[in-house]
């Protein structure tokens, strides 16, 4: 869609975002819930509309150059669109974070001093071309009584677009201001350049793509992002490693899908056990086609590992690459680990509980498995209901972003008409 002045169209959704975002200050959980409800079966309703607007995206996506992965994800079918309003109803179910007392204290003087989750206000959302992600985020948005400004790509614009329609419309259905949910309707890449200079409506700035988007987010946005730059997550085998449990835990977060930011890039593996566990490790890597690629022990242990520049341990690959280091020592590993790692998500396997504490203890990344699959960094997995992104970052919210990093919180103080002295 091609719009005229987009400066003043950006300008007037963002004002009637910051609107929409007061309104929904005074509207109930039930409201909220009842529309979740109602948005799930409205997406089953209107399911050959939602169909064909994504056979219009399928049609384009050829011009975009996706790969079959993308394309599969941009795909849907009636098993797909039946499992976002599924999601959508799991957030439902979920309690509502909004006006939750985070503590209480009364005071000497009788003042009644409580902290109050509250909502962000307005969030700005960009993302990639994942239709079911237009009803994830803006669920969680408005179930956290924030209003949303959905901006997604291209390639899923039809999609999306229909979706928010569905979303939006049934909005007023139960009193929830329309403009509560709202997707850019231009892909004009111009258009975010405006949002993100709009921090008077727009309270906080969510990127979700690849590294390039987020670091243009992050030096343009004038107001906090809450972001991740990339996810080069590690797996490392200790010296007390369970052969079995190793293998399954390091294919899958491997292989079961490369593309994704919690998969793993990097293999750190314990000096004691690379004659007996990293070839049986290399070997079923290898049949899954991942290329190895390693220090000099991991070459000399390994004869089809490709020698590793200092670049590839900094490197997510999204591919059928891994990395692969020996260390000496748990207190290596870790060391070698926070140094390359992005922050996302890191694994262990071991039997010794002192060493696992002492990895968890000491890895500073947004989640630490032990004796897990990296892949179970996820909202769902967490038992979120779904996630509007993983944040590396610290400040204000760190890993699976679901209804309570959608918030923040406020003092009330009850009185009885004191005074300060």
């Amino acid at each position: 869609m091609k719009i005229e002045n987009l400066e003043a169209y950006c300008l007037d959704v963002a004002q009637r975002a910051k609107a929409a975002s007061a309104e929904l200050a005074s509207v109930t959980g039930r409201q909220k819930n009842d529309w979740l409800n109602l948005c799930a079966q409205a997406l089953r309703d209107r399911m050959d509309e939602v169909l064909a607007a994504n056979d219009e995206d399928l049609a384009n996506a050829p011009g975009f150059g996706l790969t079959p992965a993308e394309i599969d994800r941009l795909k849907l079918n009636p098993q797909r669109v039946e499992d976002i309003a599924q999601a959508l109803e799991y957030i439902a179910k979920l309690p509502d974070p909004v006006g939750e007392i985070i503590s209480s204290q009364v005071r000497p003087n009788g003042l009644d001093v409580q902290k109050v989750r509250v909502p962000l206000g307005v969030v700005f959302f960009i993302y990639e071309s994942r239709p079911n992600v237009t009803a994830d985020a803006a669920a969680l948005c408005v179930k956290s009584s924030n209003a949303v400004i959905l901006r997604g790509g291209k390639e899923a614009i039809h999609s999306s677009m229909k979706i928010a329609e569905i979303l939006s419309a049934t909005a007023e259905q139960v009193k929830i201001p329309r403009d509560a949910v709202q997707l850019v309707a231009t892909t004009d890449r111009d258009a975010v350049g405006h949002f993100l200079k709009m921090n008077q409506f727009i309270d906080v700035t969510i990127p979700r793509g690849g590294e390039g988007l987020i670091r243009r987010v992050t030096s343009e946005a004038t107001m906090p992002v809450i972001k991740h730059f990339a996810g080069n997550c590690h797996v490392y085998v200790d010296a007390t490693a369970d052969l079995e449990k190793t293998l399954a835990i390091v294919i899958n977060s491997k292989c079961q899908r490369m593309g994704v930011c919690n998969a793993a890039e990097s293999l750190v593996v314990h000096r004691d056990v690379v004659t007996t566990l990293l070839p049986k490790i290399c070997d079923a890597l290898k049949e899954h086609g991942i290329e190895i690629r390693g220090d000099e022990i991991t070459c000399t242990e390994i004869p089809y590992a490709v020698q590793a520049t200092e670049q590839d341990f900094y490197t997510e690959y999204h591919g059928p690459i891994i990395s692969c280091k020996v260390v000496g020592s748990l207190d290596e590993a870790i060391r070698h680990i926070n140094h390359y790692s992005s922050g996302h998500t890191e694994a262990i396997c071991t039997n010794d509980l002192c060493a696992a504490r002492e990895f968890a203890l000491r890895i500073d990344s947004s989640a630490v498995m032990i004796n897990a699959s990296t892949r179970f960094n996820d909202g769902g997995e967490f038992g979120l209901g779904a996630e509007i992104g993983i944040s590396t970052d610290k400040f204000h919210a760190r890993g699976p972003c679901g209804l309570r990093e959608l918030t923040s919180y406020k003092y009330i103080v009850y009185g009885d008409g004191q005074t300060r002295g």
